[in-house]
């Protein structure tokens, strides 16, 4: 992961200001907090890490299950 610079704010200035933290990541798309000069959060948009890929697994998953087991879910349907 590549990290400019201007995307790096400290834990105390992103608690004494967090409005820049969210317009840096409104701008940049994310913003890395440092705690004690070291990296330690990330924050960015939520709409940039939505579950969408996690809703394609656990459908794929169900999917198989229900294949793999359709005369039992037949049986209880029953």
């Amino acid at each position: 992961m590549t990290v400019s610079t201007d995307n790096l704010v400290s834990i105390t200035e992103a608690n004494q200001n967090f409005s820049k933290v969210a317009k840096l990541v409104d701008q940049n798309g994310s913003v890395v907090i440092l705690k004690n000069n070291r990296p330690k959060y990330l924050v960015s948009k939520f709409e940039d890490n939505s579950p969408t890929g996690e809703n394609e697994l656990l459908r794929a998953v169900a999917k198989l299950i229900l294949t793999e087991h359709i005369n039992a879910f037949k049986e209880l349907a029953k």
